[in-house]
Order: structure tokens, then C-alpha cells, then sequence
């Protein structure tokens, strides 16, 4: 492109011209007094000024492929800032501020939808002459509103703010006025149909947008609608890395738990009654309240519930309230952002958010204070909630199950547990019975903790003595299977050689009778004996039988009765002489 204004000087002998192009035919040519003089003498040395012509159409035309050249090469820089600028709020603001400068306008602004998609919020914006009201985070409403409109409708739109038949929103009028705009140009940002927001021009002077201004806009738009793109992109590849992160982590921690054992041991009615509620609820998404004794294993019919059901894809997450701080339990349901409280070095990811599609297993719910109440209310009712120190509001897909040892019912009548959070947690409501309410489940424990600590600590325990397995099935189990499983683990580090020796000396009382220890001369206490007696070896003969007959009566290789049983083919060989099973046993 040549110079528009100004002289380029070229050296010569005979003359000395200065020129601006275009071509001399549409110049206008002064002598000047130096040129009078040496006309008579034929001496060079003549001086031509050469002005352009600002009335001729070459001159009109150099001005607009000026203006084209300098809107191209607008485009050309904002391609090049989109490809090195990962930060999208300066990218946009540099964009904003090129974009003003060269088309001539007093303020650009970028809009983006909140992720509710009710407002508009102004993200980025250049306006030097600012009066502080068209600020960055600015909100207008998407219903009712004059740019909510353009958004919703797909069609850019030049306004004169001026003409009394434009219908502005009251909101929108104030800014217009308090800022002075006279002209404005919005075009909404599409890409692949989805609405990204709003690129907006405005214009203080009484300089309209013309066609060339609206044309170069609606390229920058495109731009611009193309980096949104890319960052939302990027943000949803990012937060799933994290969030994949997070649950790899929280998965590797579930992995290491205490709680070992995958599936649920035991054969009485008062369990099978429980399994029948849970095969009923699992499909469905409807909140589970468990009631139960401390040690029962709520935790293990909640992931039962989760295992079962269409979320079992996704994560079951955790949480004991009793075990974390009042003043942190907020944090740990919902999130926190950086800065939140002292501490907060880093944002946070609560329980509701990381269990999205999942399952969040709430235990000791009862222990959740009143003034946190309502906030798990509005989960459970609107699925949403905002992180500590953050006014955005996110949504959870998350089913809850909820389990709890305390009487949430004289909670309530007490005023120490709200009843609308009551109600919606007892929707379906699943008690699990105290191990005393199943004693013919004790020996399938007894034999499942045996084996699961013996393979821990390369063990070979081949059998448990029948007064062993009398006294354990007698005692009441205060603890429930946590204090059986803690007897048992001690037994098993005890035990030096084949033989399972519990102390049964360390079981407690608490106010239930002790069973037996020694000898007794009580003949009550003997007769109690010989039934319990008769009543193991009568389960312990079903299962054996059951072993053979799925086994077809092989008691050997990984597919016997033995293996079956979890029990050495030399071990099952002795029980079955000792319960005089022999194939002629086999039931018709």
C-alpha cells in the first residue's frame, strides 16, 4: 500500500519531482517561483509540488482498500491471537480492544449465558470512557430483554438508541443513558447451533454502523464464537481429567478400605426380607433411608443399592457426617472455592458434585446440624447447590441413600431434626436386623472371616472346635458383625496351627448372659449345649450337601465341593465322616 499522505522524494538531474500516486492525469500542478525563473535561461532545476486530488475517485478509491487492507489484517491478527492465548478472558479483552480501535468504536463488549442459560453476562469489554455501569460481570436478564431477544432469535441487529420505537428492557435503558451509547450493533455467537452469547459494538458519536462496519463485525463474531468454543471445550476436557483424577483417587482409597468382603454372607429369613427390599428399591432413583444398629452393615446394602441399580456405572461416594467437623461438613457435601475460610488454599470438590450419575452414601445422617439442614433439603428437592464462598449455582445428578443408628422419628418430635428433611429422606426406608435377630448367620460369618484373615496373614486354618462355634452363636453381639469380625481377626492372629482358638474369655457381658467357658454342672446350660450343637451341625450338613450336589458329588479340583466350601478336600473329607455324609445321603 503507497502512503496517502505526505511527499517521496526521487533525485534527478534535470528535474526534481515529488509525487503521490495515483497518476499524474488526476493531479493538480503548481510552478513554483524558483520553476518562473529558470524557464527563460532553459536550465534545469524546475520544482513541481504535486498534490492529490481529495475529490477524485482514485484518491476515494485508495481510502477504501485502505480501510479493506486494515479490517483484513484485523482478521489475520485475531486468528493469530486465537491459536497463542489459552486464557480466554485476556484474549478476549485484547480482541476487544483491536476490534474498537479499528473499527472506530467506543465500546465492545463480549456477552456470555450463565450455565443456566437465564442471563447474560457481560464477560469482556473495552470501553475507555466508561462510567463504571457496562462493567465486567454485568448481568441482564435473557426473557424480556432487548439483547435476551437477539440471543434467542439468531439475528444480528443494528439499534438507534435514540428512536423512541425501540423497545428496550427498564434495565437495559438505564445503561444506554447512564453511558451515553447513541448507536449499537449485537450479533449472537452460534457454533453447531449452540448459543455461545453475544458480540455487541457501541458507539458514543452520531456515527451510524454502515454496511462495511456491520459485514467486518459479523467476521470478528465468528471469530470470537470460534475461541468460545475452544474454551468451553478445553474447561469440559479439564474438569473431566480432574474430576477423572479425583475418582481415581477416591476409588484407589475405596480399594484400601477396611471393608474387604464384596458380597453378603448370610441365609436367614430376616436378611432375605432385606435383600427383597433391596432388589425392589435398586432400580429406581428414589432416596434410601437404612436404619440399623452400629456394626450391621449399612454401608454394605447401600452398595448393594448402587451395585444394583442403572447408576452402577458411575461413582458411589461416602461420607460418615459424624466423623467430619461441624464447620467442615459444608465443605466436604458441597465444595468450597480457594479463599473460601482460612485454609482454603485450593477449590475444592464436595461429595454431590464428585457423585454426579452416582451415589453419594450419607452414614450418620442424623448427626448433621440444623442450620446445614436445609442446604441438603434443596439438593434433595431442586438437585442443586453453590460451592463455600461461591454465589454460582451448580446441579448434581446424584442419588442419595442415607443410613443412620438414631430415631430420626423422636428427633423430629424433639426439634433436633427438621421433618421436611425427615420426609424426604424416608421414602423408602430398609431396617437391617442386629445380629442377634440372625443367629443362624453366625457360622457362615464365623467361616467367611476365618478364611478371608487366614489368606491375609498365609494362615491354613482347616477348622473351628464345635464348643467354639456354640459360644459364639450364644453370645448376643453387642457390636454386631464389626465386633465378630474384630473377634475373629484376633482369633486368627492367635491361632498357631490348624485349629481356630478364640478367647472366648474377652467377649463382654454388657448385661446378656456369657456363654459357656468350662465345664458346667447345670444341666439347663448342657441341654442348651446339645441344641445349639444339633442345630450347627445340621447347617453345616445342608451346606455340605449343597457343595456336593452343585458339584455333583466331586470333592476334589477347583470346581469340587471343597473349593465350593473354601475348605482343603482332607478338611470337607473329615466333616463329612463326622456328619456321616456319604453318597447314599443324598437327598431324593
Amino acid at each position: 500500500m503507497w502512503p496517502l499522505a505526505g511527499r517521496q522524494s526521487v533525485p534527478c538531474h534535470d528535474s526534481c519531482v515529488t509525487s503521490d500516486r495515483p497518476t499524474p492525469s488526476d493531479l493538480k500542478v503548481t510552478e513554483t517561483d524558483a520553476s518562473r525563473s529558470k524557464k527563460a535561461t532553459n536550465s534545469p532545476g524546475i520544482g513541481v509540488t504535486i498534490s492529490p486530488d481529495m475529490s477524485s475517485p482514485a484518491y476515494e478509491s485508495s481510502l477504501s482498500l485502505a480501510g479493506h487492507y486494515e479490517r483484513l489484517k484485523l482478521i489475520v491478527d485475531i486468528g493469530k491471537r486465537l491459536s497463542s492465548n489459552l486464557d480466554l478472558h485476556s484474549l478476549l479483552r485484547d480482541i476487544a480492544s483491536t476490534v474498537r480501535r479499528t473499527l472506530d468504536t467506543d465500546v465492545v463488549g463480549v456477552w456470555v449465558p450463565n450455565a443456566q442459560e437465564t442471563h447474560l453476562q457481560l464477560y469482556a469489554v473495552d470501553f475507555p470512557g466508561s462510567l463504571g455501569v457496562a462493567s465486567e460481570g454485568l448481568l441482564i436478564p435473557v426473557e424480556g430483554t432487548f439483547i435476551g431477544d437477539i440471543l434467542k432469535r439468531g439475528v444480528p441487529e443494528v439499534s438507534d438508541f435514540a428512536d423512541p420505537a425501540l423497545k428496550l428492557s427498564e434495565g437495559e435503558t438505564a445503561i444506554v443513558h447512564a453511558e451515553g451509547i447513541r448507536f449499537g450493533y449485537a450479533s449472537p455467537m452460534y457454533v453447531r447451533d449452540r448459543k455461545l452469547g453475544i458480540f455487541s459494538l457501541g458507539r458514543k458519536t452520531d456515527k451510524p454502523f454502515t454496511a462495511d462496519d456491520v459485514e467486518m463485525a459479523d467476521l470478528v463474531a465468528q471469530q470470537v464464537a470460534i475461541a468460545l468454543s475452544n474454551a468451553i471445550a478445553y474447561k469440559d476436557i479439564a474438569d473431566l481429567k480432574d474430576r477423572l483424577a479425583k475418582e481415581k483417587v477416591y476409588l484407589e482409597d475405596e480399594i484400601r478400605s477396611e471393608l474387604n468382603f464384596s458380597e453378603i454372607v448370610g441365609k436367614s429369613t430376616a436378611l432375605r426380607k432385606v435383600l427383597n427390599q433391596v432388589e425392589t428399591v435398586a432400580p429406581t432413583d428414589s432416596t434410601v433411608l437404612i436404619y440399623g444398629e452400629t456394626g450391621t452393615g449399612k454401608e454394605l446394602i447401600a452398595r448393594a443399592i448402587h451395585d444394583r441399580s442403572k447408576r452402577r456405572a458411575g461413582t458411589f461416594v461416602k461420607l460418615n457426617c459424624a466423623a467430619i467437623p461441624t464447620g467442615l461438613l459444608e465443605s466436604e457435601l458441597f465444595g468450597h472455592e480457594k479463599g473460601a475460610f482460612t485454609g482454603a488454599i485450593a477449590q475444592r470438590i464436595g461429595r454431590f458434585e464428585l457423585a454426579n450419575r452416582g451415589t453419594v452414601f450419607l452414614d450418620e445422617v442424623g448427626e448433621i446440624p440444623l442450620e446445614l439442614q436445609p442446604k441438603l433439603l434443596r439438593v434433595l428437592q431442586e438437585r442443586e447447590f453453590e460451592r463455600l464462598g461461591s454465589t454460582r449455582t451448580l446441579r448434581t445428578d446424584a442419588r442419595l441413600i442415607a443410613a443412620t443408628n438414631r430415631d430420626l422419628e423422636a428427633m423430629v418430635e424433639g426439634q433436633k431434626f427438621r421433618s421436611d428433611l425427615f420426609y424426604r429422606l424416608n421414602v423408602f426406608p430398609v431396617r437391617i436386623p442386629a445380629l442377634r435377630e440372625r443367629p443362624e448367620d453366625i457360622p457362615l460369618l464365623v467361616r467367611h472371616f476365618t478364611q478371608q484373615f487366614a489368606r491375609s496373614m498365609n494362615k491354613n486354618i482347616e477348622s473351628i472346635p464345635s464348643e467354639t462355634m456354640s459360644a459364639l452363636c450364644e453370645y448376643h453381639w453387642p457390636g454386631n458383625i464389626r465386633e465378630l469380625q474384630n473377634v475373629i481377626e484376633r482369633a486368627v492372629i492367635l491361632s498357631s496351627g490348624p485349629v481356630l482358638r478364640v478367647v472366648l474369655s474377652d467377649l463382654k457381658n454388657n448385661g446378656a448372659p456369657m456363654p459357656a467357658l468350662e465345664n458346667t454342672k447345670s444341666a439347663s446350660r448342657a441341654e442348651n449345649l446339645g441344641s445349639m450343637q444339633r442345630v450347627l451341625e445340621e447347617t453345616e450338613r445342608k451346606q455340605i450337601l449343597a457343595a456336593l450336589e452343585e458339584s455333583r458329588w466331586v470333592v476334589a479340583g477347583p470346581k469340587g465341593a471343597a473349593a465350593r466350601l473354601g475348605m482343603k478336600r482332607s478338611t470337607l473329607q473329615v466333616r463329612m465322616q463326622k456328619l456321616r455324609i456319604a453318597r447314599s445321603s443324598k437327598p431324593n
